[in-house]
């Protein structure tokens, strides 16, 4: 059975490119500018402020996670009054991979976190992110603390594998992360329908056959709803119409498909439900805004 999130995530393809240690004593804040990649941070002890642009202000604590899919500007403080330092993030990325330390040098932190980020190399990222909130807090998530720690662990060593090692971690830990916001706390989009029963099991379908001749109606019977209910019912959870559904998906599998070079036009068209390479090609300069020979040049 296929699985749409662990296919969206795949189709992706992310990779860490940065973690490590960071802790704070005393009278600290720091303001972090825009950086637009994913960013992830896990709470080891202690706790602290963190206020990320169009979200409200929130205290983090042990146990807890954070995770910002596009990674707006935010500040970051202790509980004592102080005036944020300006960071600038692509700068803070570049450092050391030892541990940054925030207010007082010396004696123990008040809080300790294991922070980073990673990059999506899909030019497609944005299906993902559009679909998220800026940031998504999690209490008790000692399964995604201990992901992070390892990524940590994999990012100080250097060890045969551990590119594929640390892509395979980010994927787990992505995966694990969106699927605590499923269902009604998630806004319109995939993960919303997802904690639809009926409308998962469509999905699923869409995802495991995208070559099959769908209909509204051929999908509806896999949710067991009538049809209107069925168009309805998608429409509104997940923010498009069925069959805008399936083409936006067929064209994210042929993007891929292109980008990879994963067969000539004819055997990619069939793969993703088109008859002809000529149908194929109309449909995706449509879509894309550019042919599928013109697009797999400039994506390679």
């Amino acid at each position: 059975m296929s699985d749409p999130l662990s296919d969206l995530i795949a189709l992706l393809r992310p990779r860490t490119v940065f973690a490590k240690g960071i802790s704070g004593a005393g009278p600290w804040a720091v303001r972090y500018g825009d950086f637009g990649h994913p960013g992830f941070c896990t709470v080891i002890e202690g706790r602290c402020r963190l206020a990320v642009d169009g979200a409200g202000a929130v205290t983090i604590e042990a146990g807890d996670f954070i995770f910002l899919p596009a990674t707006p500007g935010f500040t970051m403080s202790g509980f004592e009054s102080a005036e944020p330092v300006f960071v600038d993030p692509h700068d803070a990325a570049a450092g050391l991979a030892g541990e940054v330390r925030h207010g007082r040098p010396d004696g123990d932190a008040d809080v300790r976190m294991l922070g980073g980020y990673f990059v999506f190399d899909s030019p497609d990222a944005a299906l993902l992110v559009s679909q998220l909130p800026a940031l998504i807090h999690l209490s008790g998530a000692e399964r995604l603390a201990t992901l992070v720690r390892l990524v940590r662990e994999e990012t100080g060593a250097d060890r045969p594998g551990s590119d594929l090692i640390l892509s395979r971690l980010v994927e787990v830990l992505i995966v694990e992360a969106l699927r605590s916001i499923e269902g009604d706390e998630a806004p319109p989009g995939l993960l919303r329908a997802l904690g639809d029963p009926r409308l998962a099991a469509a999905i699923r379908r869409i995802h495991g056959e995208p070559a099959r001749p769908w209909t509204v109606a051929a999908l509806a019977k896999e949710a067991a709803l009538s049809r209107s209910a069925f168009f309805d019912r998608f429409a509104r959870t997940i923010g498009v119409p069925p069959m805008e559904y399936l083409q936006a998906w067929r064209m994210n599998l042929a993007k891929d498909l292109l980008r990879r070079k994963a067969g000539d036009m004819a055997t990619i068209a069939e793969r993703v439900g088109y008859g002809s390479a000529s149908a194929f090609s109309t449909a995706f300069a449509r879509h894309v805004g550019l042919p599928p020979k013109r697009y797999a040049l400039t994506a390679s």
